[in-house]
């Protein structure tokens, strides 16, 4: 047998892989999660709960802000390397890799990437830290999947202040958040093209939460309700420029959709490790169940799905990286992430239906881990566009490349 230490040791990365340094990356998360992460799991599922301690966890290890730039206090490493962190506590605690995506990506890595030097300078080093929680107010009560031409949420200017009236709905860490990137129009008949980004602290007059959700799946991670009542917000708040937002708002869904992948993938790596474990162990007819043609059968399918599941999380999350500020919603960035998420999501919902089927009646009960990764699917179906919507932004490239 191969030494397989000493081959991820090497310099040389593997073809359609991890760097060695990424890999010891994603084995230290994979052990911090699996530490101080999955025993908070049961908890949250059962009661909605949010462990205030674990973002200052992760942030202590340097898990946050791994996209950030090291003067603002973050790791400066690749949109990979975040990935693949996501990717291992999506294996032991995937609510919690839920509200770090909010946190690190949508919230974090579109300031750093879009505000002034002096908003990254006060934001960014308590959000890399994990002592602020961080969280995107994009979405709006019966606006669906038409984000942005639904908006109503408007923000309008006040001397050294914007007045910001309205709602968001879905609003993932929103019950916790401290620091909110928040989308309004600011001018209100430009449609799209006239929408703003502004950072929104949680005492500021006028915001509250008008409600806590309750979910079907990813429980724990706290979802609310937002409304924004004559809520005044400092002018240099702004983040970029006024009615600009939509740039904004494009490029940080391409980047959510790459890092929604690899939730996607953790979760299916634990369900195969839970249900390969399951088939060695469970005995019918005085044999494992494993030892059965049916059940290898969907054993083999669950690894084939991780491992293309594996190959195209890398690659897009690689090309993602590679995104200019203000780049996305366009071209061939937009059409792969939205592949990736839509094939990812949808070969997880396969994994999961094979794994509760070894599972049996065990992986329908509630309170069983098999249960508990079943739930999530459905979101990962849902979130940052439907599986709808990313079927026509994939036709959509494709056929403007061909001249449609």
């Amino acid at each position: 047998m191969p030494d397989t230490d000493a081959l991820l040791r090497n310099d040389t990365a593997r073809p359609f892989d991890l760097t060695p340094d990424q890999r010891e990356i994603l084995d230290q998360a994979d052990r911090f999660a699996r530490n101080e992460l999955y025993p908070y799991s049961e908890r949250m599922d059962n009661e909605e709960w949010w462990p205030e301690d674990a973002f200052p966890k992760m942030g202590e290890q340097g898990f946050l802000g791994i996209t950030v730039a090291e003067e603002y206090g973050g790791l400066g490493q690749d949109l990979t390397t975040a990935g693949v962190v996501l990717q291992a506590f999506s294996r032991w605690n995937h609510a919690l890799a839920l509200s770090v995506v909010a946190h690190d990506n949508l919230c974090m890595n579109n300031i750093y990437r879009n505000a002034s030097d002096d908003l990254k300078r006060k934001y960014l080093p308590d959000l890399c830290s994990g002592a602020k929680v961080g969280a995107l107010g994009l979405t709006e009560p019966g606006a669906g999947s038409d984000a942005l031409g639904s908006m109503r949420t408007t923000a309008k200017r006040d001397g050294d202040h914007y007045v910001l009236n309205g709602s968001k709905i879905y609003i993932t860490n929103g019950a916790v958040a401290d620091t909110l990137l928040i989308y309004a129009k600011t001018d209100p008949d430009a449609g799209p093209k006239g929408i703003s980004a502004f950072i929104v602290e949680k005492d500021f007059p006028g915001l509250k939460v008008a409600q806590k959700l309750t979910k079907m799946g990813y429980r724990g991670s706290q979802t609310a309700e937002l409304v924004f009542d004559d809520c005044r917000v400092p002018a240099e708040n702004l983040v970029g420029e006024e009615n600009k937002g939509v740039a904004v708002v494009m490029s940080g869904l391409d980047l959510e959709r790459a890092m929604i992948s690899p939730i996607c993938l953790g979760v299916s790596e634990r369900a195969l490790e839970l249900s390969l474990e399951y088939a060695q162990t469970r005995q019918q007819f005085g044999k494992p169940i494993g030892s059965f043609q049916m059940v290898q059968s969907m054993l083999a399918d669950m690894y084939v799905s991780v491992e293309t599941m594996r190959t195209f999380n890398y690659r897009t999350l690689a090309e993602a990286a590679e995104m200019e500020i203000g780049g996305g919603g366009r071209g061939d960035i937009h059409a792969l992430t939205a592949a990736s998420v839509m094939y990812c999501a949808n070969a997880c919902h396969s994994v999961l239906d094979n794994g509760i089927q070894i599972h049996g009646g065990s992986g329908y009960i509630w309170e069983s881990e098999m249960n508990r990764l079943y739930r999530s699917i459905k979101l990962l179906e849902i979130g940052a566009g439907t599986t709808e919507v990313r079927k026509m932004i994939i036709a959509g490239e494709m056929l403007k490349g061909m001249g449609g």
